[in-house]
């Protein structure tokens, strides 16, 4: 029989470290794709066709490096996470995907759906806070029961939550990669509604850093009527940097120092990575 294996894991603990294909098991096996639905409590927002499609060529040339996590369900089997690995092995018309059977309903899928999310770092920040809210809400969860199965500390599942009390053109702003999580994190502690606008617009027009953002921030907070903008020598850089994300579709990061630098391009799962090593290529 399969142990019920602890929430708040991730993916790595919900798979066995050996798999016997055939072993009848049904804890690892190749299903049908149509006989798989997506998940209702799918925290993930925002799926780029450009990413899925170059994900599906990865699918076509590789196979599918990550098994999908599904439940039983009556019709067939449900996601609990690899819902871009699921739409991008239809665009590659595979008619089977690698998948791990986990015995989870109600309450239970709705948390695993959430905290494999986080944990795998699929979410952008606005989409992280939003799975925050939904496991207070529907769970019945606190921010620190929260803090201790994602592994943060109460005070950062706080600073990610009250992001959700920024204007809506903001959090899009998030969501489409003009503001960080810690230039959204900076604005959400700002309570004039003027002074935030005005640093977001600062934010995104000289390309101001995190610190810079603070410092600006911190003048509106000891009261200062006018807000100084910066002298940015960065503005190039960020810009170069929103250049390099456009066009590898992940986030890049410009790091300098006095003397050179390093560039730091993310990805969040294997066939992201092999994706990117196609586009450098």
């Amino acid at each position: 029989m399969t142990k019920r294996m602890a929430l708040g894991k991730g993916l790595d603990a919900l798979i066995p470290d050996a798999f016997d294909l055939e072993d009848g098991s049904g804890r690892f096996y190749q299903c049908p794709v149509e006989a798989i639905e997506p998940n209702p409590y799918q925290p993930r927002l925002d799926f780029s066709d450009g990413d899925l499609e170059t994900m599906a060529q990865s699918i076509r040339e590789k196979g599918i490096l990550t098994p999908l996590l599904v439940a039983k369900t009556k019709s067939g089997y449900q996601l609990i996470a690899g819902e871009r690995r699921w739409r991008a092995a239809q665009r590659a018309g595979l008619e089977r995907v690698p998948v791990v059977i986990r015995d989870a309903a109600g309450a239970e899928l709705l948390e695993l759906a959430l905290l494999e999310n986080i944990h795998r770092k699929d979410l952008n920040v606005v989409e992280e806070a939003l799975a925050y809210r939904r496991m207070i809400e529907e769970l019945g969860e606190t921010q620190e029961t929260i803090s201790k199965k994602v592994g943060k500390d109460r005070s950062s599942v706080a600073n990610i939550i009250r992001i959700l009390s920024l204007p809506q053109t903001m959090q899009k702003d998030v969501v489409e990669g003009r503001l960080s999580a810690g230039h959204a994190r900076v604005l959400a502690g700002i309570k004039n509604a003027a002074a935030q606008n005005r640093i977001r617009d600062l934010i995104v027009s000289k390309g101001l850093s995190v610190r810079q953002a603070e410092s600006l921030a911190r003048s509106v907070t000891s009261g200062k009527s006018h807000i100084m903008e910066p002298d940015s020598d960065a503005v190039y850089f960020r810009s170069l940097a929103d250049q390099m994300k456009r066009s590898l579709g992940t986030k890049v990061e410009i790091l300098r120092k006095s003397k050179g630098g390093r560039v730091v391009i993310h990805y969040f799962s294997n066939e992201e990575l092999d994706r990117l090593i196609q586009r450098l290529s």
